[in-house]
């Protein structure tokens, strides 16, 4: 008998069952704690919403500049993520079915804009990109700039968003029975084929999953936007405008809409993961 069965055997020696159907339950002290932790990510959203006032909603509303950063930020996060899709998922998959160092090495690097500042990943992103960067240099100089325009936000975006989609995408490639895949190699196909028809359907909700990740985190990208394109406003640039120069009452409207979008994204993750997704982006 090994080690775990006999622990098991004393669990039911000293804490009989009562009712075959009864569940593990949690610590009453666990239950308060996630009480207090949930009033604290929600209660701030939800009070603050009770200050919204009509006249900020019709301000909101009647507000082009407000209109356009919504698009801007849709459209550049769309635009990042399709990247990251195109990018990091071969990347992740990579990472998922190589070993050694190297291969370590590359994990640890994909995750250095999450623990990298926003800011300063701006400020990286200027050195190379800026108007006298190695790459952004070459461009300005032929009348291409790639700081304060679209690209420069799509820029920003897809480096502080990339790590969620490698991160999350490898793994759901990590996860897959490798056994199907071998069988598959068995009968004659190819890396190509085995990711085409094998791995990418079969993770496919998880690699969803992370890319859902990935364009949230985008959408909500402020610090290294700011610096490598301060305008065209994106929503979280813009709301920081109006804070500044309105005050607190005028970015409510601007909260909001991000609240809703994220509820959408949170939505779509809940529908993933029924569908046997893996959104582990730890």
């Amino acid at each position: 008998m090994g080690i775990v069965e006999r622990r098991a055997g004393a669990a039911r020696t000293l804490w009989p069952r009562r009712r075959a159907a009864s569940r593990p339950r949690t610590p009453v002290v666990f239950t308060l704690l996630g009480a207090v932790t949930v009033l604290y990510l929600i209660g701030p959203i939800v009070y603050g919403f009770s200050g919204l006032s009509g006249d900020a909603l019709r301000s909101f509303v009647a507000d082009p500049q407000a209109g356009g950063a919504i698009l801007t930020s849709f459209g550049t996060a769309t635009v990042s993520t399709l990247i990251l899709a195109a990018l990091a998922v071969p990347l992740a998959h990579t990472l998922a079915r190589r070993r050694g160092w190297l291969a370590r090495l590359v994990g640890v690097l994909v995750m250095l804009p999450l623990v990298l500042p926003p800011l300063m990943s701006g400020i990286v992103l200027l050195v190379v990109f800026g108007p006298y960067g190695p790459i952004g240099g070459p461009l300005a100089a032929r009348g291409i700039m790639l700081t304060d325009s679209n690209a420069g936000i799509v820029l920003a975006q897809t480096f502080v968003a990339a790590p969620f989609a490698v991160i999350g995408a490898r793994s759901a490639f990590a996860a897959l029975d490798r056994e199907v895949e071998e069988a598959a190699t068995v009968e004659g196909a190819g890396a190509w084929a085995l990711f085409r028809y094998i791995a990418l359907p079969l993770a496919w909700p998880g690699v969803a999953a992370a890319l859902l990740l990935s364009w949230l985190r985008a959408l909500g990208e402020f610090g290294a936007t700011v610096v490598v394109a301060y305008h065209p406003y994106t929503l979280p640039v813009y709301a920081w405008v109006q804070l500044s120069s309105t005050g607190l009452g005028a970015t409510l409207p601007l909260v909001a809409v991000m609240v809703a979008l994220t509820a959408v994204v949170v939505a779509l993750l809940g529908i993933s993961r029924r569908l046997g997704g893996i959104a582990d982006v730890s």
